[in-house]
């Protein structure tokens, strides 16, 4: 069955009007209401801080506390910095350069100038650079276990401490990615010592009474997850943050098994804690790094031959996840994924044939990471105080990839660029069914999307495969995306 004919008929009809009534009913309603309360928002991901830039620098790094490494980092390059570095990304056979610590400081120093004000920050995963084991190793060929876990705390905690440092008002959410390890990417241990290690630290910056604090540090220790309230003044609103390598279908624990008991109690958790936020009436934000769902770019990457009876290429190993979100529409007011360093947007829909909850909107944070060749990038949000809805964001760009001389500015604005009142699940659906509408990429929503999705304009290669992507957007199984690539005879 297709995406059209899953949503609601109301939904249907907006996507279908929307190329002359762009906003409809929901613009009328909301220049009628009252002028809401608005909380500004930071939103980072992927930051991949890339603590060998300058290798020479490693070692005092390592032996001193993390309070003292920006003085280090922030010291005149060594000499032979270049050549050092290109080495050791040779030796490493890196794809490519994550964010140095210019970069960070150029990032930051624009978060500043555009985000004041800031209540809470999203920080969705992958704090720690690409191939850090092995650039640890081949400059550290001696040290042991411990000291490796150790500098990979430092480093985790050296990005939080930088956030804090230029926003000290504001909450801090962290999830890990899939590079946030001591043991390789996409390895973890539940209840292991990085998480004992790293949870003071990502607790430190939460808000809400101590006790509730209390339990999100045990739960952190558990599995990387936690429940918090959302900063004030968002009241009756809730936070719950996963760490979804666990649900990966790449997920080992660090001696290479497999372990599904760490995913299925995050899970059971998960819920838990959904049901209780609808028992009490509270709305809430879910934040993981992974999204779940279809990755199209491997999906198309390796040529699968969906209609012929090929599988697409899936974030997470199964639907668990996304059926989870989706059982909870009602409580749900946003979900936060990554990972895959671009902007983008998802709409997670509820089983075919249950009218009992709306669907969830999903809004995926692109990087500052520029190792996929994009540009770096943030997101600038306003929030509804009294209802947590995601009113409207700003993503702001660098004008180059490695923070000297870097000018940052905005791209785009979610509601001046789409023309929708908010960023809730009727508006994604109404862009998505216009997008699925518009199968040649040529109206204006369109093109749009396809700009701000690879900050420094790579619209050809999205492109090539809109419409199969497209799909992607509101079919989260292998089976509703096989039928919406396929159907029509497409």
């Amino acid at each position: 069955m297709s995406f059209v004919r899953w949503l609601p008929k109301w939904w249907v009809l907006a996507g279908c009007a929307g190329a002359a009534l762009p906003y409809g009913w929901a613009q009328i309603a909301a220049a009628r209401a009252p002028r809401q309360a608005m909380v500004a928002a930071l939103m980072v991901s992927d930051i991949h801080f890339e603590p060998f830039w300058d290798p020479a620098k490693a070692a005092e790094l390592a032996a001193v506390p993390v309070t003292q490494w920006s003085a280090i980092l922030a010291a005149p390059d060594s000499p032979d910095r270049a050549r050092s570095f290109a080495q050791l990304q040779e030796a490493c056979d890196a794809r490519g350069a994550d964010s140095s610590y210019p970069l960070l400081a150029s990032s930051l120093e624009a978060m500043r100038a555009n985000a004041g004000g800031t209540n809470f920050i999203t920080l969705s995963g992958d704090l720690m650079a690409h191939s850090f084991g092995c650039k640890f190793n081949s400059i550290f060929p001696h040290a042991t276990p411990s000291e490796y876990q150790a500098f990979v705390a430092k480093s985790i905690e050296f990005v939080e401490l930088e956030l804090h440092t230029s926003f000290p008002d504001a909450a801090l959410y962290t999830a890990l990615g899939n590079n946030d390890s001591d043991c390789g990417d996409y390895r973890l241990d539940a209840h292991g010592a990085l998480l004992a290690d790293i949870g003071p630290q990502i607790v430190a910056d939460l808000r809400g009474p101590e006790s509730e604090r209390k339990q999100a540090l045990r739960t952190f220790e558990d599995g990387g997850y936690y429940s918090v309230p959302l900063a004030a003044p968002i009241h009756d609103a809730r936070m719950m943050v996963l760490d979804n390598v666990f649900m990966s279908k790449k997920y080992r624990s660090c001696s290479g098994a497999p372990d599904a008991k760490a995913a299925a109690d995050q899970i059971a958790w998960l819920r838990d804690q959904l049901k209780a936020a609808r028992r009490d009436h509270e709305k809430v934000w879910v934040m993981a790094h992974i999204p779940p769902g279809v990755d199209p770019y491997s999906t198309a990457l390796k040529m699968r031959d969906v209609c012929g009876g090929e599988s697409p290429e899936m974030f997470l190993s199964s639907g668990v996840l996304a059926d989870t979100l989706a059982d909870f529409g009602d409580v749900i007011q946003l979900a936060i994924f990554a990972h895959t360093h671009m902007d983008e947007l998802r709409l997670l829909l509820p089983a075919m044939g249950s009218d009992k909850s709306p669907a969830v909107p999903v809004k995926m944070v692109s990087s500052i990471s520029p190792v996929d060749g994009n540009n770096p990038s943030f997101t600038v949000a306003r929030v509804d105080a009294a209802n947590a809805d995601l009113v409207d964001y700003q993503v702001y760009a660098a004008s180059n990839q490695t923070g000297v001389h870097t000018l940052w500015s905005k791209e785009y604005d979610f509601r001046d660029t789409y023309h929708e009142p908010a960023f809730t699940a009727p508006s994604v659906a109404d862009l998505i069914t216009g997008f699925r509408i518009d199968g040649g990429a040529h109206g204006q929503a369109s093109q749009n999307y396809l700009r701000n999705y690879f900050v420094g304009d790579r619209s050809a290669m999205l492109t090539q495969f809109w419409p199969q992507y497209v799909c992607t957007l509101a079919n989260s199984t292998a089976e509703a995306y096989r039928s919406c690539v396929c159907s029509a005879g497409k």
